[in-house]
């Protein structure tokens, strides 16, 4: 079954293997406004003269804007609409630049019916180069139960 606009996947429509993919293209303005919303204003994220001098050699895209795009895949795509983000293990590989199309991607990888969780690998990459590396689980609404809920 295809989610609709206002439900995502329900758990007995997973399966292991299934994912979902989203692809952004970093601008000046995302790495600005993401510094002005988070209050995140390390020069390294803003200041090019100062991020020159670090080992990035000039400035990089905040690593939690780059979880935000993990965010989105979960919340709009795999599972979808209705989805809860419970927790997410994220290691980052990589710097990403302004400019750099990055593509966020997540991977069921388990399963638990009964505790309607499941378990996703969630990977960035930015021209096939992995940056972003981790795992997410997420609690996705039952069918069964939302089919009960709505006979009562």
């Amino acid at each position: 079954m295809m989610m609709d606009e206002y439900q995502g996947y329900y758990i007995e429509d997973l399966e292991e293997g299934m994912s979902g993919s989203y692809a952004k293209t970093v601008t000046e303005a995302d790495v600005v406004l993401y510094a002005g919303l988070s209050g995140d204003n390390n020069p390294v994220h803003i200041n090019e003269e100062f991020a020159s001098n670090t080992f990035a050699r000039g400035r990089i895209v905040h690593g939690m804007y780059l979880a935000g795009l993990i965010s989105c895949v979960l919340g709009t795509r795999l599972p979808g609409p209705g989805a809860i983000y419970l927790d997410q293990f994220i290691k980052f590989k990589a710097p990403v630049r302004i400019g750099d199309t990055v593509k966020a991607t997540a991977t069921v990888r388990a399963i638990d019916r009964e505790r309607k969780r499941i378990t996703l690998e969630t990977v960035c990459t930015v021209k096939g180069r992995v940056v972003v590396v981790g795992e997410a689980t997420v609690l996705v609404a039952s069918r069964a139960e939302q089919q009960e809920t709505a006979a009562a």
